[in-house]
């Protein structure tokens, strides 16, 4: 059972009326506002994985991390760590127009909520615009039976967020087939040696590891990783 105290607590609440069912209009407003609020924080790691760089990032480090072969070296949590705070790099001056352009002005009741999404919305959709293939696009504006967009604004994001999403995916998977290359080489050689020595029973895997990672190291893998990740962004 909830304890009073807390009730108490959440009716003092100002702006917060508990019973929707009121004849004030401006409590109505506020209610649905909180809710609206509520709903927009719970899918906030859908729109941080589907609307922002976080999956091409993700995606990228755990290429590098089965290429190079090392199981769970770098961890999970070290992977994910990265890829937001480089999604938090990239995208921070888009976090800021937003930030500029849409939350301050309701802050300081200067528009409403609706005026407000669509003022932030817009600097989202420019970035995922500008990082979606045509193809992609074409595909699902086609299938919802619209028709070919003019302008930005045309576009809607029931069909920009998941062509946003197939058009990272396949980005991510061409950058990681360029990663593999050059793992999949020192494999190759060290395969051939082994067999060429007699030594068949030995595992080709447990002897390449130190070469990759060697090689790894020597060319500064990560900067390279990162550097490009960024490029691709820009």
């Amino acid at each position: 059972m909830i304890d009073s105290t807390v009730i108490s607590a959440i009716t003092l609440i100002p702006g917060l009326d508990t019973d929707i069912l009121t004849d004030e209009p401006g409590d109505v407003a506020t209610t649905i506002q909180l809710l609206v609020l509520l709903t927009i924080l719970s899918l906030a790691p859908a729109i941080l994985i589907l609307m922002t760089s976080f999956t091409r990032i993700v995606i990228v480090l755990s290429f590098v991390r089965q290429g190079l072969a090392t199981q769970s070296m770098p961890p999970n949590q070290v992977l994910i760590g990265l890829a937001l705070f480089l999604t938090f790099f990239i995208m921070a001056p888009i976090f800021a127009e937003i930030n500029e352009v849409a939350l301050t002005p309701l802050s300081n009741n200067e528009v409403t909520m609706e005026e407000a999404f669509e003022l932030g919305v817009a600097p989202l959709k420019e970035f995922m615009a500008a990082h979606t293939r045509e193809k992609d696009l074409a595909l699902f504006m086609g299938y919802a039976g619209l028709e070919r967009p003019e302008t930005l604004e045309d576009i809607p994001l029931t069909s920009l967020i998941p062509a946003f999403a197939i058009s990272e995916l396949k980005t991510a998977f061409q950058i990681g087939f360029l990663i593999f290359v050059p793992f999949l080489v020192i494999d190759m050689i060290v395969a051939s040696v082994l067999m060429a020595m007699g030594m068949m029973m030995l595992p080709p895997v447990m002897i390449a590891l130190p070469f990759k990672i060697l090689l790894f190291v020597l060319v500064d893998g990560w900067y390279l990783i990162v550097q490009s990740l960024l490029l691709s962004f820009s």
